[in-house]
């Protein structure tokens, strides 16, 4: 039974992480939120699961690579420094950093790979996520996700993104990846990519109903990541995707 130390126990993905740990078989050894000391409790676990606040990943991770314990991170919307910083602590633990832990959504991610290598560029791309009225960064890091897997598959950089539009935009250039985040309600998670071409359009969606999707999933990836190598895993990696 793999026994966790929880980082943003009080969240609503922490709480639900809590919800799922004994019928996932493993064991909340320490459950710690804003204000706590994680080092206190770092030599009672296994292996460390993050869902915290940006600001509070990078100290975790120097904190794992210090103990040698892996690191799970669900968190979303760190800065470049911050990133770097993470990525750093991979020479010393592995480190698995999803945005989205669904089985569903990745499997969407690995979908949207396999339709941008085959569209070409008459497919125009458009990306839509809609979360709850709580969340705090925009887009999600699962839309963040499926941005890098367009870009990557089309050759594309960052300039080709439009994020929103308003006023006289003309025409859509050639190239443009659309992004649009929506907030309302109590949504967990809608995420849609579009190829959209002349007379036809192909849309791969994926809509979450319950956060236990997601805390079975970063469970079983704090299970999967014990005993591996130092580096940087994601959930394609967990579920052999790759």
């Amino acid at each position: 039974m793999a026994k966790i130390l929880l980082n943003g126990a009080k969240g609503r993905m922490g709480m639900a992480i809590a919800a799922c740990a004994k019928e996932c078989g493993a064991e909340i050894a320490a459950a710690c939120d804003a204000g706590d000391e994680p080092e206190k409790f770092i030599d009672q676990c296994d292996v460390v699961i993050d869902f915290s606040f940006r600001d509070a990943t990078a100290p975790l991770a120097k904190l794992c690579a210090k103990h040698k314990k892996p690191l799970v991170i669900g968190t979303t919307g760190h800065t470049q420094q911050q990133r770097e910083e993470i990525l750093a602590c991979t020479k010393s633990i592995p480190i698995v950093w999803a945005g989205n832990y669904s089985l569903g959504v990745n499997l969407l991610n690995y979908l949207t790979g396999i339709a941008a290598a085959i569209l070409d560029k008459s497919f125009d791309v458009e990306i839509v996520e809609m979360h709850h009225r709580h969340k705090k960064d925009a887009p999600s890091g699962t839309a963040e996700k499926l941005i890098d897997i367009v870009l990557n598959k089309r050759g594309l950089n960052r300039d080709a993104l439009q994020f929103g539009r308003v006023g006289q935009t003309g025409e859509r250039p050639e190239n443009q990846i659309g992004v649009h985040a929506l907030r309302g309600g109590s949504v967990v998670g809608d995420h849609s990519v579009i190829f959209a071409a002349d007379g036809e359009r192909v849309e791969l969606t994926h809509k979450a109903e319950d956060r236990k999707i997601f805390a079975r999933g970063a469970i079983k990836a704090a299970e999967w990541v014990m005993g591996k190598a130092p580096s940087l895993y994601g959930m394609e990696d967990v579920l052999g995707l790759k």
